[in-house]
């Protein structure tokens, strides 16, 4: 009888445990849907040009964001966000519970730098959208100046560590990096991808850079690389060209010189790597 008894209370407390642990998931599942609806809201905000949207195929937005783990109520900065594309997408994402940094253009460089800065700054300001990010800056001998340090949740940057290792800083950089994160905070890079294979001369004029450069200097200040996806990956890509990754969409430097057949191609084969700073 007692064996009865205890095999009951048994059962009565794993049904316990069962249901507190679903009662635990629905939290978690209803904060996952809520960030991914508006992960969707501001992809398809209407402050977006037409022209942004197009590349969304080729750039894979949500895809690339939820891999990278970026949650609406992280503190995220973005270094050298270019003219905007993706501070479109991340600045309303985090507008109400995160906060955003683009750090762009550092305007001492130069007084076209300067001019730069202040466009970007101004055109955020001037749309709703975009007007509570916050602007920041980095750049060669430039490092400290993107986020507080170690206070960022995330760093991300697109297509832009072939540029740092053509002048080369790109080690500084990814230090800066490892700076800026707080423990166990993520590193997101998506880089034009060269084939292991080819000259290492041709990081510093092609706008590919190899995979395995990139861990390298990310594991040298620090980080440890905690994953990778192919979901920026284009196998059309023969990444051979004479003017480099330059040749495709959207710069086509040749113009109308066979742009049908690089138009064909689409933009280039992108690596997508996630690597961590360790918490401890």
């Amino acid at each position: 009888m007692k064996t009865l008894v205890r095999i009951a209370l048994l059962a009565a407390g794993t049904a316990l445990s069962a249901g507190a642990l679903a009662q635990a998931a629905k939290p978690a599942a209803a904060h996952h849907d809520h960030a991914a609806m508006l992960l969707d809201q501001a992809i398809a905000g209407a402050h977006r040009s037409e022209a942004n949207r197009a590349r969304d195929a080729y750039r894979h937005p949500k895809e690339t964001l939820t891999f990278f783990g970026v949650k609406p109520d992280m503190t995220v900065v973005e270094i050298s966000p270019g003219g905007g594309w993706y501070t479109e997408i991340l600045a309303p994402y985090l507008a109400n519970g995160g906060t955003y940094y683009a750090a762009g253009t550092n305007p001492a460089a130069s007084e076209r730098a300067a001019k730069a800065a202040a466009d970007f700054k101004a055109k955020l300001a001037a749309t709703p959208a975009t007007a509570k990010a916050q602007v920041t800056s980095f750049g060669k001998d430039h490092y400290d100046s993107l986020a507080p340090a170690g206070t960022a949740d995330v760093v991300l940057t697109f297509r832009n560590v072939h540029n740092w290792y053509s002048a080369d800083f790109a080690p500084q950089a990814f230090q800066a990096f490892f700076t800026a994160l707080k423990p166990g905070g993520t590193l997101g890079v998506v880089e034009h991808r060269l084939p292991e294979d080819r000259d290492d001369a041709l990081m510093k004029t092609s706008g590919y850079m190899k995979r395995s450069a990139i861990v390298k200097m990310a594991e040298a200040a620090g980080f440890k690389l905690a994953g990778e996806s192919e979901v920026n990956a284009n196998p059309k890509d023969t990444a051979d060209y004479a003017d480099g990754v330059w040749t495709l969409p959207p710069n086509y430097r040749l113009g109308d010189t066979d742009r049908a057949k690089y138009a064909a191609i689409g933009e280039s084969d992108r690596m997508t790597l996630k690597f961590v700073k360790p918490a401890n």
